[in-house]
């Protein structure tokens, strides 16, 4: 009995060797149990695991149902002395869905394993949501005396629906009205050493944008082709328009993200990021975008991007359709019209039997489309002349000492767009540092998040917390 106990001690050791969650894992892997894929959402779900963190510690707790049944938004308030407006900090609680034969864990299981928690959402955006919420109940667990609320809200509808923070705003904006607010956005890009090679704030999104390309034919019988058949033609048009390449769009916030590239790079690659920042000969700029382009993250926030996403044509099998008609998708830089992109679009196709215009005002996606380019107009980037970007930027100064921060423009638009419109400035920070790897799973297969990582989020968020909020 004495050997076999001797056998079995240092295995119990190591069990009892091995390193704990921190608080903020332990959330993400609760939440991420709780399955909030959208459609449907079913974010109410998650708002009886968020009341009990919060309401425990004397937040005030208000869950807002939308008209869509298990469809709500989540607030929780901790109070300051109200010599200040609140700050806010927004996250959302659905995700996308998944492809579950193409994952090498359960999607829904937070399962921790090789210092991540994996699950839908790790880093998109239940990560955050963990990181900002540890954050807050921090602030009251160590009963730090505040000048100003924090409001922490857990949205509905941000990955696609009609609930999302709009309708949050135009229904409930007393509670959600703010000095400045923190959100998704910018990067916090770990180097190939494990270090933090750099932290952007994104103080602006890409907008996006929809217009139709409808191609013209005969219509006739499948049996009796003509040369101007509709599909044929549009494919054409599709065709220049998948080897056409935008050009460089730079606003001030992403010149000085690249200046920061370049800093932090080697040659050559540092040369082309200056080069690209600020340089006005065509030749040198055409060389840097292509050299830059090849990382599609960077080339996605310096140009208006084009992705077709719907294809239409055709009612019958035995019947050429007399039209057909693709929808484009474009996430512009701030400041570009639909008539400068239906004129571009018009010109690279070079056909007259093919339209390209916006979708028709009488249709819902008309509607909505003609509404988002009217508020799109009301909108600036924020400033960085703030206490909340100066507070952001100061801890993550303290956490990763020596590291650069810079403004940056968001590839996609976020939420951002309710408080933006309003006047207030919004901040955008995917709170934890990540690898070229880790990105790349966000919307796709086995997506995770660093425990490490999420730890030292969590310390800046609560350092820029103590910095904006507490007396």
């Amino acid at each position: 009995m004495k050997r076999l106990v001797m056998l079995l001690l240092p295995a119990a050791l190591t069990l009892r060797a091995a390193p704990a969650l921190n608080a903020t894992a332990e959330l993400l892997a609760e939440i991420i149990r709780i399955n909030t894929s959208n459609p449907p959402g079913n974010e109410r779900s998650l708002d009886d695991l968020l009341a009990s963190q919060f309401k425990p510690l004397g937040f005030e707790v208000v869950i807002i149902p939308t008209p869509a049944p298990g469809k709500a938004h989540f607030i929780a308030r901790l109070k300051g002395d109200g010599s200040q407006k609140p700050i806010l900090l927004a996250a959302h609680a659905d995700t996308v869905g998944v492809e579950r034969e193409k994952w090498s864990v359960d999607p829904f299981a937070g399962v921790v394993k090789d210092g991540y928690v994996y699950g839908r959402g790790a880093l998109d955006f239940k990560g955050g949501l963990a990181v900002f919420a540890e954050a807050v109940l921090r602030l009251a667990r160590e009963k730090v005396p505040l000048k100003r609320d924090v409001i922490f809200l857990s949205e509905a509808d941000e990955e696609g629906g009609n609930y999302n923070t709009e309708w949050l705003a135009a229904s409930h904006w007393d509670l959600m009205n703010c000095e400045f607010a923190l959100n998704e956005g910018g990067w916090i890009m770990k180097n190939a050493g494990g270090g933090v090679r750099y932290v952007s704030i994104s103080t602006a999104d890409k907008i996006g944008l929809t217009l139709l390309i409808t191609a013209h034919g005969t219509s006739t019988h499948s049996s009796l082709p003509r040369p101007d058949n509709a599909i044929f033609r549009l494919a054409r048009a599709l065709e220049k328009i998948s080897t056409y390449e935008t050009k460089p769009k730079l606003i001030p916030s992403t010149r000085e993200f690249f200046l920061t590239l370049a800093k932090t790079s080697q040659p050559p690659m540092s040369t082309y990021f200056h080069d690209l920042a600020t340089s006005s000969d065509a030749a040198v700029l055409d060389r840097a975008s292509k050299a830059v382009s090849e990382n599609i993250l960077l080339h996605a926030i310096m140009r208006n991007t084009i992705a077709p996403v719907f294809l239409q044509a055709g009612f019958r099998g035995n019947v050429i359709p007399g039209s057909a008609t693709a929808t484009l998708n474009f996430r512009t830089i701030p400041g570009t019209t639909p008539g400068e992109l239906i004129d571009e679009m018009k010109a690279v196709i070079g056909d007259p039997d093919v339209d390209v215009g916006m979708p028709p005002a009488s249709t819902p996606e008309g509607a909505l489309f003609a509404r988002d380019v009217e508020m799109a107009g009301k909108i600036h980037p924020s400033s960085t002349d703030t206490l909340l970007y100066r507070a952001l930027a100061s801890s993550a100064q303290t956490v990763w000492p020596g590291v650069p921060v810079t403004p940056y423009l968001f590839q996609a638009g976020t939420d951002a767009f309710a408080w933006r419109s309003r006047g207030v400035p919004v901040y955008g920070i995917y709170p934890y540092p990540i690898t070229d790897d880790d990105l790349s799973r966000m919307h796709g297969n086995d997506e995770r998040m660093s425990v490490g990582s999420l730890e030292e989020g969590t310390d800046m968020i609560y350092k820029t917390l103590l910095a904006v909020a507490a007396k």
